[in-house]
């Protein structure tokens, strides 16, 4: 087993500054403090985080990312930033300006959104663990589906309603339903090679970070916000 250096390791923030469905979410209080600092402090704790940079193309955002203790040394390019562009092409962009510009090249890129304020240090922590698996290029946060893909249904030409997995019959009883989970955004860990050899997150050989659902969240409404800050408040997060 390799252990992961942290002086090896790109922590990459994205935060636009545009969000339709909640405007300034990035930088708005939450628990008193900036949603963004929540991120940011976590991965400080978990003594893993290597550089911890966010990618923005706003400067208020930039501010105060900077004030928590984040690089930023550029705003994200405009043709990298509307509300469709991917984030993979954040992070690419991230590295190659690294390395041109500071001559520095990373081995692991953790991606860690701003959104999904209730991870903690330990998972970061355990992501790490996880990834020096042999045969392991990623760890992605996952956690158990809600409804599950056996029992959920899909429109046929028609309009009437049919099974989405239509080659299989589904369990009778829910105790026989094998598990099935689903990628909640909380946290990202691939080796940059693969992440520039097959342009995706999650690659063949991935291992998941399974997280209980309460601290799943990825907010992107005002009820997301509100149901997440209860959450925190509950689990005292």
């Amino acid at each position: 087993m390799h252990r992961v250096n942290p002086a090896t390791v790109l922590t990459l923030i994205p935060a636009r500054g545009g969000s339709k469905g909640l405007p300034g979410k990035n930088i708005r209080s939450f628990l008193g403090k900036p949603l963004i600092a929540r991120t940011i402090e976590t991965a400080k704790d978990s003594g893993m985080a290597g550089r911890i940079l966010v990618s923005t193309d706003d400067p208020e955002i930039a501010r105060v990312s900077e004030a928590c203790g984040a690089e930023v040394p550029f705003l994200r390019p405009a043709e990298i930033a509307a509300d469709a562009s991917p984030v993979l092409a954040a992070a690419l962009h991230a590295l190659d300006w690294l390395e041109e510009h500071d001559g520095w090249k990373a081995e692991w890129l953790l991606l860690l959104q701003p959104t999904s304020p209730l991870r903690t240090a330990d998972d970061i922590r355990h992501a790490f663990e996880l990834v020096q698996s042999a045969d392991t290029d990623a760890v992605v946060a996952v956690s158990e589906t809600k409804s599950h893909p056996f029992w959920v249904k899909t429109l046929d030409p028609s309009g009437h309603l049919r099974p989405f997995i239509a080659d299989q019959k589904a369990p009778a009883r829910r105790q026989e339903l094998p598990p099935a989970y689903a990628l909640n955004g909380l946290l990202y860990l691939v080796r940059v090679s693969t992440l520039t050899e097959e342009g995706a997150f999650c690659p063949d050989k991935t291992r998941p970070l399974i997280i209980p659902a309460i601290r799943a969240f990825d907010i992107d409404s005002e009820e997301d916000f509100l149901i997440a800050e209860f959450a925190s408040s509950l689990s005292n997060l």
